[in-house]
């Protein structure tokens, strides 16, 4: 119903003004209650004018109306999904104000949230961000990778923060783009050569690179040295290697970082920055008016683009001049026939995937060993065993080297469990998230609306008492040791240790990428004690695109030496054992 002029009490109301509300228009002198019904529009400029004629006291009471009923609808809905658990939050703004308040400490705000929960699950709304649910429910979290996988794509939420650079790259991509270059890659890791590339290219960067500059630091005034750059440079070298087929030369000091390397270091963090956004709408403004961070980020994505097509077309007309395949992964692929940007996504994605994974859990895995002494005795000792059996089987007289393969990899099970509770602890990525195709249930109970961002927190898992113990929070090798060896992540299910997903999207390169830390493992620890700067410093982790440790990992160097009756120690310590 709406109060009208008799003038114009013939004329209806528009068709999307009645839909959602009556006009109410108050004449001083003369109105009428009536009602629209016939089908000639009302014109705009009727409607302000009238509209002009409503005493401000009238104007006021209908807003204040309109904002009550809005108020109230939210509160019905947000009532009626809101979780026992989870954080505080209110009608329109959410846990805004909880979040705000935990701004500089959310990883352990929601790992508090998760072990106060029954179900080890919470639901968050927040003012700019889709409804979350979040999970360390181990059965949740198969639910969510394998029961009802085709429910729980990434999403274009996802893809759209990491699509600028990623493009349709298998990391970024669902559905059936995503089986096929899945299909693809599954077949390329399976290849025995990719896997023999991967430890020629360890042993030469390790050798060539790696140790020598352990060594300078290792000298008399040598100084201090941040092994988490040494490590994600060395690393980064590696990916190239493999992937590209090319030598970016990142840990020579002779050399200046790469143009590629620093382009992959700045998009990465502003990717980063994106994701952690409180409200998605800012950066994408930025970006649609190329200011700020976002034109930074087109650069920088614009060098990683040309640099990654001018190799696949040097790559091509190579295959002309020159006898013989090389094995690395771009090759490869071109060889598969892909069309050149098809080949740059999916050779990106394995670069931003390899870059910082191994060197994030290989910076942790030193802090650890560095204070948990015992346990670096036990990983050198099963080390330097296994080195003298390799040897006592060889009759090759170069010991320069390592000398391991990927099968003695696999055997070096007190290595393996200290890398693997390095992970559960700090994990390289420290959640992952999908976004439901459709309503559903979880395991648990929780209600999952489409739309909804769904969350499973690895950092927290690896600290739920539910999960793993009253211990959970200690660095214990013996929950891995006393499990049957399958040669995996020791026997524990992947959907309470998702460190490498699970289900139809487990990580392809997981063995590569334990054989990448045993490598670097074996190569410093039987050579070089390392001391950290600050004994009494307790870093911070960083959950980025892929997590960092605040300020790096300064440590001092010192050579080690191996004696028949001591074994491996730092040279000061046995100078200081002669009898």
């Amino acid at each position: 119903m709406a109060l009208l002029p008799t003038s114009h009490r013939s004329l209806p109301l528009p068709k999307y003004i009645y839909t959602y509300a009556d006009v109410y228009i108050y004449v001083a002198d003369h109105c009428v209650l009536s009602h629209p019904s016939s089908t000639s529009p009302l014109s705009l400029e009727s409607v302000n004018r009238a509209y002009s004629m409503i005493p401000g006291s009238y104007v006021m009471f209908f807003q204040f109306v309109g904002c009550c009923l809005l108020l109230l609808l939210y509160s019905l809905r947000f009532l009626s999904s809101s979780p026992v658990h989870g954080p505080r939050s209110y009608p329109v703004i959410g846990c805004l104000v909880a979040f705000y308040e935990n701004r500089r400490r959310l990883l352990d705000w929601y790992t508090e949230m998760l072990s106060a929960s029954p179900t080890l699950t919470i639901v968050v709304d927040r003012l700019g961000a889709r409804r979350t649910v979040v999970t360390a429910n181990p059965v949740n979290v198969e639910h969510i990778l394998k029961g009802n996988f085709g429910n729980y794509p990434k999403g274009k939420p996802f893809t759209d923060v990491l699509g600028d650079l990623l493009g349709k790259g298998i990391f970024n991509v669902d559905g059936e783009m995503w089986y096929a270059q899945r299909k693809l890659v599954s077949h390329e890791f399976s290849a025995r050569t990719l896997r023999e590339l991967e430890v020629a290219v360890l042993e030469a960067e390790a050798l060539d690179r790696l140790v020598p500059a352990l060594e300078a630091a290792a000298v008399p005034g040598g100084g201090a040295v941040d092994m988490q750059d040494v490590l994600r440079r060395f690393a980064f070298d590696v990916i190239c290697r493999v992937s590209l087929g090319v030598d970016p030369g990142c840990l020579d000091p002779a050399l200046p970082a790469p143009r590629l390397a620093t382009a992959f270091d700045a998009a990465a963090g502003i990717i980063a920055r994106r994701g952690a956004a409180p409200v998605a709408a800012v950066w994408k403004i930025k970006r649609a008016l190329d200011i700020g961070s976002e034109r930074r980020l087109r650069e920088e994505i614009k060098v990683i683009h040309e640099a990654v097509m001018d190799l696949i077309r040097s790559r091509k007309k190579e295959r002309f001049l020159v006898n013989g395949a090389r094995n690395d992964l771009l090759s490869r692929m071109i060889e598969c026939g892909y069309a050149e940007e098809e080949i740059r996504d999916m050779v990106i994605s394995f670069i931003m995937a390899g870059r910082d994974t191994t060197s994030s859990a290989l910076t942790w895995f030193f802090w650890l060993l560095m204070r948990h002494r015992d346990v670096e005795r036990d990983v050198l000792q099963e080390i330097t065993s296994m080195r003298q059996q390799q040897q006592q089987g060889s009759s090759s007289s170069n010991n320069a080297g390592e000398g391991f393969d990927l099968d003695d990899f696999r055997r070096m099970r007190v290595l393996h469990a200290a890398l693997s509770e390095t992970m559960r602890l700090y994990p390289p990525v420290a959640w992952d998230s999908k976004h439901a195709a459709a309503a559903d249930v979880l395991p648990d109970g929780t209600r999952v609306g489409a739309g909804d961002r769904v969350t499973y927190f690895q950092y927290g898992m690896g600290r739920m008492e539910a999960i793993w113990g009253s211990d959970a929070g200690d660095f214990n090798l013996d929950r891995w040791l006393t499990l049957p060896p399958d040669g995996t992540a020791g026997g524990v299910s992947p959907f309470k240790y998702p460190v490498f997903q699970g289900g139809p999207r487990t990580c392809l390169g997981r063995e590569m990428a334990f054989a990448q830390m045993k490598f670097v493992a074996c190569a410093v620890l039987r050579r070089f004690d390392l001391r950290p700067v600050d004994e009494g410093r307790t870093p911070v982790f960083l959950p980025l695109l892929t997590s960092h440790m605040a300020g790096g990992l300064n440590v001092t160097v010192r050579r080690r030496v191996e004696d028949a009756r001591h074994g491996m120690h730092d040279a000061a310590t046995t100078a200081g054992k002669t009898h």
